[in-house]
């Protein structure tokens, strides 16, 4: 399996949650500025994931949305 195929997946969009979160779970837990750095990094995968952004999506040629990056991998 490609690796664009994981991550543009419903298990890729998971696991950029779970990354996201725990990103900015752990940079919450450290009070000084690489732990705000941490934190502020880890919204980045967050939202992908919870918004179904797939952000690799466009190196591979394929479009931004999941669920169109999803379509365009399976057309292939």
């Amino acid at each position: 399996m490609n690796p664009l195929d994981m991550i543009g997946s419903q298990a890729g969009r998971a696991a950029r949650v779970l990354v996201g979160a725990g990103l900015v779970l752990t940079g919450l837990r450290r009070h000084d500025p690489i732990g705000r750095a941490l934190a502020a990094a880890g919204l980045v995968p967050l939202a992908a994931g919870v918004g179904d952004v797939c952000l690799l999506g466009p190196l591979a040629g394929g479009p931004l949305s999941g669920p169109a990056f999803r379509r365009y991998r399976s057309g292939q």
